[in-house]
């Protein structure tokens, strides 16, 4: 049982906010309650106060109104990726806890400004990498044993357009332009300047190509480079990486085995994603759904050699799912107890900083160093 109610803010009211972040908190009655909102959109604003179940939250156009509102304990910052780090911080700044939304930064200066917030707060950050919550993918680590048990490994993530998905989730999700043109205006020059900066530290070059390549990376790429991490470690050196839209690929070198990442985005109405890992006698698949359609469990499949009962030798494949509660559920509960029993997050900045040294060194791979 829920120890205490605890009172979410909720800053960006987009389609994840309406798809999943709000439908889950709905659902986590026991555990939270939509207390503020916080957009730039006025119809956002009143068509997400419609489907906050309980009593209707507060609205504002305001960050720092909501994250300083004695109706808020944490805070989810959702909105645009440029923002994450500036919301985060101002968060940290009123002593309150904060889930962001991945990609959290792809800037190590975000990073340190983050942590150094973090120190000053009583507050702690946690990042929003869903798949890493689900229990198949904990019980997947387990079952694989560790990287000396690796062979090969491949992680894939290649999808068809969310709108379809979207589309069929049943939440029914409204895009508004009820927003200032200078508030676009803003938002584009701040991902240009974010890009920018972090292309610069990176020593790579600077064009549209490599800008949207650190966004497709910062964006789909990151829920598949964190998984890779928490399952078998971080990779030695990018051995090859051919990075363009809309799929891209690389091969990372883990010193005794390599890693083959596929990623990007097509029209096929599929969702092909998966991490598997070969060992000698042992094969584990982390299998990946949508998670636009609430309920998509993440399962896992094992395929292995095993001793018959007459001591012949066989071929076994389980087919494993832990529990129906889909990702994001399971990373709301651990938020929660992050919060109440001030149990530090797995998914932590520190974490997220590994991200950001996988992508400088696929960028670099990729388009070659400066």
């Amino acid at each position: 049982m829920a120890s205490r109610i605890v009172r979410v803010g909720v800053i960006g009211c987009g389609e994840i906010a309406q798809v999943s972040h709000i439908p889950t908190l709905n659902f986590l009655s026991d555990y939270f309650q939509v207390t503020y909102l916080c957009d730039i959109s006025i119809d956002a604003l009143d068509h997400c106060r419609r489907k906050v179940a309980g009593p209707p939250p507060r609205t504002t156009k305001s960050a720092e109104e909501l994250c300083s509102s004695s109706d808020v304990d944490a805070v989810l910052v959702c909105n645009a990726s440029a923002y994450h780090t500036e919301h985060a911080i101002l968060t940290l700044k009123n002593d309150k806890s904060v889930l962001v939304e991945k990609p959290l930064t792809s800037s190590y200066q975000d990073i340190d400004a983050l942590q150094a917030a973090e120190k000053a707060s009583k507050g702690r950050l946690m990042v929003g990498y869903m798949r890493r919550y689900a229990p198949s993918f904990l019980d997947a680590i387990s079952e694989i044993g560790g990287a000396s048990q690796v062979q090969y490994a491949r992680v894939r993530d290649i999808v068809g357009p969310n709108a379809t998905f979207v589309e069929q989730s049943g939440t029914f999700p409204k895009r508004f332009n009820d927003y200032a043109p200078e508030d676009s205006q803003a938002l584009k020059e701040k991902d240009r300047k974010a890009a920018d900066a972090a292309l610069s530290l990176f020593r790579v070059p600077i064009n549209n190509d490599t800008r949207l390549m650190l966004g497709a990376l910062g964006g789909l790429g990151t829920h598949d480079l964190s998984a890779m991490r928490e399952v078998i470690g971080m990779p030695k050196s990018v051995k090859s990486a051919m990075l363009q839209l809309p799929i891209w690929t690389a091969t990372f070198d883990y010193g005794t085995f390599p890693v083959v990442y596929e990623s990007g985005i097509n029209q096929v109405p599929v969702f092909d994603a998966h991490i598997e890992v070969y060992g000698a006698d042992k094969i584990v698949r982390i299998n990946y759904d949508t998670p636009y359609i609430k309920g998509l469990p993440t399962t896992m499949t094992v395929r292995e050699k095993v001793t018959g009962p007459r001591g012949e030798i066989c071929y076994q494949e389980r087919h494993v799912r832990a529990t129906y509660e889909d990702s994001y559920t399971m990373e709301f509960k651990a938020w929660y107890k992050c919060i109440v029993n001030g149990q530090g997050p797995k998914t932590t900045i520190e974490d997220a900083r590994q991200d950001v040294d996988l992508m400088q060194m696929l960028m670099r791979a990729g388009f070659g160093s400066v």
